[in-house]
């Protein structure tokens, strides 16, 4: 294990944000986390975790430490007839992951593909796409208690799952570190192809019977289409959630603007779409000093080189007093902002 000060995060957010941390530490093993824990008063001290970085807005330099969770490692813990249960470290690669379970023929997940970041962030943001959720799959979740020590297992339904949302952004947040999330995935494929993109692309390839792997392809060639590579455009991806209004609201707003999207999410609330509201608000493709709104999808910000995270937190607030401005309704971050 080494303790590096004053170390530059650049390369370990995606949006190339470059804010300095006063301590980093890489976790590449239970015993080190284990020993940072029993050596370091995480719990009285000023702390980041970190993944891929993918879901982060650094507004300023860090004064505290930053430790990049680097285990790896899948393993299979058991089976029965219908399920397998992979066991995946926090440090693995969500898209590795997923490759792994597609290559395997494990269904559940197959329509998460490419998603950026690590598997140990994927349970705190309740990531989804297309239809899946990682609610969906995870069954249970190993946690380190920053102050004892002790491992805790959060089951599935001790997480508190809801839309990009669960316990450990809320209660548990700043109390444990996730060590290794394990999910319960179908040897035999269920094939979830609800959402029409994925339907096209299969179409489009003549495909009426699909495969894991045939989904698998379709979700990545549709990211590939319209969302920007953080390797050569830095984001992090959605910057908002959708918003979830009342049925009654959501009828009243399509009187007003007929295209409005909007997906019933129960018997009284309707998710609207905050890619639309931000486009019909006229800031898709728009470029402010040295950040914008995507110009294939509005919902994602991105960093065109020598943006601070300050400029990019600026543009949101921008974005989101004009979507609220327009149609009455609040888009709320989805990333978190330090």
């Amino acid at each position: 294990m080494i303790l590096k000060p004053n170390i530059s995060l650049k390369p370990f957010n995606t949006f190339g944000i470059d804010a300095t941390a006063s301590d980093f530490i890489e976790i590449d093993s239970i015993e080190t986390l284990q020993f940072v824990i029993d050596n370091f008063n995480l719990a009285n001290r000023k702390t980041l975790i970190i993944g891929g970085g993918s879901n982060i807005l650094l507004t300023k330099n860090f004064d505290g430490l930053v430790l990049k969770m680097s285990i790896r490692g899948i393993e299979k813990v058991k089976e029965d007839n219908d399920y397998v249960y992979l066991k995946a470290m926090a440090g693995e690669t969500w898209h590795g992951f997923v490759m792994h379970c597609v290559a395997n023929n494990y269904s559940g997940v197959e329509n998460l593909s490419l998603i950026p970041g690590c598997v140990g962030a994927a349970p705190m943001q309740n990531i989804g796409a297309y239809g899946v959720e990682i609610k969906d799959t995870c069954f249970e979740v190993e946690a380190y208690n920053i102050e004892t020590n002790e491992v805790k297992i959060f089951s599935n339904a001790d997480c508190k799952f809801g839309y990009r949302e669960s316990i450990f952004k809320h209660e548990a947040k700043g109390k444990y570190i996730i060590s290794s999330v394990t999910f319960k995935l179908a040897k035999q494929a269920k094939i979830n192809v609800s959402y029409g993109a994925i339907q096209d692309v299969l179409k489009s390839k003549n495909i009426e019977n699909p495969t894991i792997q045939d989904v698998s392809e379709a979700v990545i060639a549709i990211r590939e289409s319209k969302l920007p590579n953080p390797k050569v455009l830095g984001n992090a991806g959605s910057f908002f959630k959708n918003p979830e209004v009342p049925t009654e609201e959501y009828l009243s707003l399509k009187e007003k603007f007929p295209t409005l999207v909007g997906y019933k999410t129960s018997e009284t609330y309707t998710k609207l779409a905050a890619g639309w509201l931000i486009e019909q608000s006229g800031w898709k493709g728009k470029v402010v000093g040295n950040t914008g709104s995507h110009k294939d999808q509005a919902l994602v910000l991105v960093n065109y080189g020598n943006a601070t995270g300050n400029e990019i937190w600026k543009l949101a607030m921008q974005i989101q007093e004009s979507v609220f401005e327009k149609f009455g309704v609040t888009i709320v971050p989805e990333v978190n902002v330090i």
